[in-house]
């Protein structure tokens, strides 16, 4: 045999046994049908369409992040006119993207202008407020409502990613649904028929806020809140609801629901921490708690906020419900603790929720859909069995019609289906059912370069040349063709990897490696099986084609 076809059947032999190996593992002796089955069903994930499991569509509430952006402007410019001394009746909001800055000291309205002009002017527009020839309204630019909006959906994207993937979930799809307006993100989670532990991570927003109790009075419901006041909280605070801090005669936590009136602008945020770690509670041992620790900037905050209000509560809200308000025995810098009836478990969850970063606003359940195992199964059986079919089919086929050539073209399309489930198993990527219609496009594709090299042999033929220099012709004029059509075929799938969903783009996955390794098939495989084949024929026959 020919030196240099030797070391071509080596190396195909090398393909095969790694792509064997990348699909079954390892083989164990004794070995049988059922463990080489195991091995192949862990080697190959399944999407949500096949495996089954849940599908979750999410909307981010990035209002809710845009008016928390307004009412830290507010604390902000309060605090700096008073640090400047400006003399003003009032700062509110007067909704999500308008502030009111009433009766400035007419003498100071120049100092108020420049300093929202060097601070504020790029985010903010200054106009004088109707009604009010001393004061000023600043509205939230559009500019910068668009980038609070974009970055909450990329800050909500990317939290809700961490927090799913450090539940151990297998192959989760985390993704941006919809337009640009839209505010949607998509959850998929194959195999998680019980996705209860993933939506309560994925609900709990861990907006941690650390807030001043204005009113040391917590109220057993709204209204009496409310009444406590005259029916008007007051400005730049909100009523929050959360657990009681008082104890039953006998001792006991009370647990039945209060309402705080706190501070509108937090102190402190969830994004503004560092770490958070479950321990044990040390005053009672059988619950546990969470502590978090403070970022330098929020801890440079946060000292002179609880020197300055030393034996006032601050509130501990986390997800819009106060679950503690203790009292500022001294200045803390840069920790701080959670405590509840927490287990082991939810302590563990909540510090998970907290490190994987904070939500920027709540999200809401738009759609919510669990997938069946039998639905899967008989996804990938139906799919199995097209794609098992349309190569049986396609063998017949090439067998009938190119006789022995046509098993050449069988051997190649075997070859390319171990390769093309190979490369899926070692890159770890995920089957779909439009995978799988990738496959059978990916055998339809193969049977098409067949074609073209096998009728240019024929005609090599038919002009009177030998059977090695009508397959060596075959192949070299053939070759540009299989590549045009292969290339035209990628740059299209990679477009519908760059702008489709996952199922389309597991089939524009599934078809490019399809063709890559189709290439390397119809092309290198199956000419090396036919120099085999001339090697060993008599010079006087006839090539069987």
């Amino acid at each position: 045999m020919n030196p240099n076809l030797k070391w071509k059947a080596l190396f195909i032999l090398v393909v095969i046994l790694f792509c064997i190996y990348f699909l079954l593992g390892l083989p164990t002796f004794p070995t049988s049908l059922a463990q080489v089955k195991d091995n192949f069903s862990h080697q190959i994930k399944l999407g949500l369409d096949l495996q089954g499991g849940t599908h979750l569509i999410l909307q981010v509430q990035v209002q809710e992040a845009i008016a928390q952006e307004t009412d830290q402007t507010v604390d902000r410019l309060t605090n700096e006119l008073r640090t400047r001394n400006i003399h003003y009746e009032e700062v509110r909001r007067v909704d999500d993207t308008h502030i009111l800055v009433r009766n400035i000291d007419p003498s100071q309205l120049g100092q108020f202008r420049d300093l929202v002009t060097a601070q504020y002017a790029n985010v903010w527009d200054l106009t004088p407020a109707a009604g009010d020839p001393s004061g000023y309204t600043l509205t939230l630019r559009p500019g910068a409502i668009a980038q609070i909006q974009e970055s909450t959906m990329a800050q909500s994207l990317e939290t809700i990613e961490r927090r799913i993937n450090a539940l151990g979930l297998t192959e989760p799809t985390i993704q941006r649904r919809g337009g640009r307006n839209e505010n949607e993100i998509l959850v998929q989670l194959p195999g998680e028929g019980d996705p209860t532990r993933a939506k309560s991570v994925i609900q709990a927003g861990g907006q941690l806020e650390l807030r001043l109790v204005e009113d040391p009075r917590s109220y057993p419901s709204q209204s009496e809140a409310l009444a406590a006041h005259g029916g008007i909280l007051p400005a730049g605070t909100e009523l929050v609801p959360g657990r009681s801090e008082t104890r039953t005669p006998s001792g006991a936590p009370d647990t039945s629901e209060a309402w705080y009136v706190l501070s509108r602008a937090p102190v402190v945020t969830g994004r503004d921490l560092r770490t958070a770690v479950e321990n044990r509670n040390t005053n009672n041992p059988g619950q546990w708690q969470v502590n978090f620790t403070l970022s330098p900037e929020a801890a440079r905050r946060f000292g002179p906020f609880t020197q300055q209000n030393i034996s006032r509560q601050m509130a501990i809200v986390l997800d819009h419900r106060v679950y503690s308000a203790p009292v500022i025995n001294g200045r803390i810098d840069d920790s701080g603790m959670i405590e509840g009836s927490f287990s082991q478990d939810t302590a563990h969850d909540l510090a998970l929720v907290l490190r994987a970063g904070a939500l920027p606003a709540s999200i809401k359940y738009l759609e919510e859909r669990t997938v069946g195992p039998s639905l899967g199964a008989d996804s990938i059986r139906h799919g199995v069995q097209a794609s098992v079919l349309s190569l049986v089919v396609v063998m017949l086929f090439m067998l009938v019609y190119y006789r022995l050539s046509g098993g050449n073209a069988v051997l190649a399309l075997i070859l390319n289906l171990i390769i093309l489930l190979a490369v899926l198993a070692l890159f770890g990527a995920v089957l779909t059912l439009p995978g799988i219609a990738g496959v059978i496009l990916t055998i339809g594709m193969g049977v098409d370069s067949n074609v073209l090299v096998f009728e240019r042999i024929r005609e090599e033929l038919r002009n009177g040349k030998s059977p090695g220099s009508a397959v060596e012709a075959g192949f070299s004029k053939a070759f540009l063709t299989i590549i045009d059509t292969h290339v035209t075929t990628v740059v299209s799938a990679f477009f519908l990897f760059l702008f489709g969903t996952g199922p389309i783009r597991g089939f524009a996955i599934t078809l490019t490696i399809g063709l890559i390794a189709n290439v390397f098939t119809a092309i290198y495989v199956s000419k090396t099986i036919f120099q085999y084949h001339l090697a060993k024929m008599d010079r006087q026959a006839e090539l069987s084609i």
